[in-house]
């Protein structure tokens, strides 16, 4: 008998859940194969490993999909949420979570793919012309003192940036409202731009924003009308338009980009805390900067101070000297004039009587000439006597000697007739007659023929005082050239300052 506890045969068969997972995968990929797939991309995502996950939607459905890393290079687009695309791939299934998914391997725009074209189209065009080159983008200011917003002024952007510049840095905030989507949306944003331009007060910086939306919800912002108006803006401008991963051509145009409305009020106005924090912290440094110099001079001047003389002891000694000096020349001055005129006196007492010495000299004097005239004829006849018997004998010797040379000469002229012999002969005679004229010079008839006269009487003595000489005597002048007689009128007496008349 079975035992009824024992399970019940089946004939359904068994599998393991990796075969279920294998066998539906093998189906879907053989009944499929390639196809091609529209719908709009959500949910995209980029890894760090460059696969892209994303989804596709319509209506009624959503399928997974993914794009490997060797095919994100192939794609003909950049793939982006709210795009509807056209995807060509394969399905396929993924066992570990039950479920199955598109892998992309081309994709192209569909449906909004013409709208997107004429994008694409409008923006090269426009970095054509150069209106998206960097060197186009302003700075925004530090601190703008009015901020300009162009949006709508229903929802909760502009909300959004009144919070966040009133909790950062309270601003003059000026709005211009203006339809974000629709029929002439994009003329009045345009207009509003220009608007801000010539405004009284001028905003410092402009924000145009916008909340999120498809892509035809955001076309006003892709308008040529609009990026041309961003692109010759004056005022720095902030593009705000979407979410983060929208991308308008307006962004290209304005001078920053904020990925949310919320952004670019932060981009506009600093945080308060910041810029105390930061302006604390700069004050902090710049004291303990000056701190450190002033430590830096002070200790520079303790060390030229040490190095520097005591200049009060300095001036005190110099004024000490001064007063010193200046005492001592007070008292030096009657003593200098005090020893002058003592030294004065003394050699005052040692002169001799002046006028006594010159009484003794006139008298030592007359004497002396008295007994010169006294002695004078008797010196001048035994000088005559003598010069004229010395003068005959050396004239007589001399003519006895140069006669002899004279002879002496002519024989050796005789005997030599050699030219340098005659030179020495020539030297010879020369010295003889420089010493016949040194000889001649020292005779009592040169004395003579210098102007000289020799007074005789008749007797031939000669008369060496005028005294001797009586009037009418008979006298005998003799020169050097002969001799003239002359008689005697009288005589003088020598003037008192020693000269004879005549």
């Amino acid at each position: 008998m079975d035992d009824p506890r024992a399970p019940l045969a089946s004939n359904v068969p068994e599998y393991t859940v990796s075969e279920i997972s294998g066998a539906v995968k093998r189906t879907l990929e053989g009944t499929f194969g390639r196809i091609r797939v529209r719908g709009e991309i959500t949910e995209l995502k980029r890894y760090p490993s460059g696969h892209v996950y994303l989804s596709l939607k319509d209506e009624g459905a959503k399928i997974a999909g993914v794009v490997w890393k060797s095919a994100v290079s192939r794609l003909a687009m950049t793939p982006e949420n709210g795009v509807e695309v056209i995807a060509t791939g394969r399905i396929s299934a993924y066992g570990e979570r039950s479920s199955y998914q598109l892998i992309i391997e081309r994709m192209e725009y569909a449906g909004a793919g013409a709208l997107l074209a004429r994008i694409e189209m409008l923006r090269q065009r426009l970095a054509a012309e150069g209106l998206f080159d960097a060197a186009r983008k302003r700075p925004l200011p530090l601190l703008p003192k009015v901020i300009g917003v162009v949006s709508s002024e229903r929802g909760a952007v502009i909300q959004d940036i009144r919070t966040t510049i009133a909790r950062r840095f309270p601003r003059t905030l000026l709005l211009w409202p203006v339809p974000v989507q629709g029929e002439g949306a994009a003329e009045k944003i345009a207009a509003a731009i220009n608007g801000f331009c010539h405004a009284h007060p001028r905003p410092d910086v402009l924000i145009v924003a916008r909340g999120g939306g498809s892509l035809e919800d955001l076309m006003a912002f892709n308008e040529e009308i609009v990026v041309r108006a961003a692109a010759s803006c004056p005022i720095p401008l902030i593009s705000a338009v979407g979410h983060e991963t929208d991308t308008t051509l307006i962004d290209f145009a304005a001078d920053r980009r904020a990925p949310t409305p919320t952004a670019a009020a932060e981009m506009a106005v600093p945080a308060r805390a910041d810029l105390v924090a930061d302006l604390e912290h700069k004050a902090a440094r710049l004291v303990g900067g000056l701190n450190r110099v002033v430590q830096e001079r002070r200790l520079r001047l303790s060390r030229a101070e040490r190095g520097l003389p005591d200049l009060p002891a300095l001036v005190g000694g110099a004024r000490q000297r001064l007063d010193d000096r200046a005492e001592r020349l007070g008292l030096a001055l009657p003593n200098l004039l005090e020893r002058r005129r003592a030294a004065l006196v003394t050699v005052e007492r040692r002169l001799p009587d002046l006028p006594a010495l010159l009484r003794a000299q006139r008298q030592r004097v007359e004497e002396r000439g008295v007994r010169l005239v006294l002695a004078l004829p008797n010196l001048v006849a035994g000088r005559r006597s003598a010069v004229d018997l010395a003068g005959h004998k050396l004239l007589a010797c001399l003519r006895h000697a140069v006669g002899r040379i004279h002879n002496q000469a002519n024989r050796v002229l005789g005997r030599l007739s050699d030219a340098p012999v005659r030179g020495g002969i020539r030297e010879a005679r020369a010295r003889l007659e420089g010493a016949a004229a040194r000889l001649e010079s020292v005779s009592p008839l040169a004395v003579l023929a210098r102007g000289y006269a020799l007074v005789t009487d008749p007797a031939g003595h000669p008369l060496t005082s005028a005294g001797a000489v009586k009037p009418g005597a008979r006298l005998t002048l003799q020169f050097a050239d002969g001799s003239v007689r002359a008689t005697a009128d009288g005589a003088r007496r020598p003037d008192r300052q020693g000269e004879l008349a005549l």
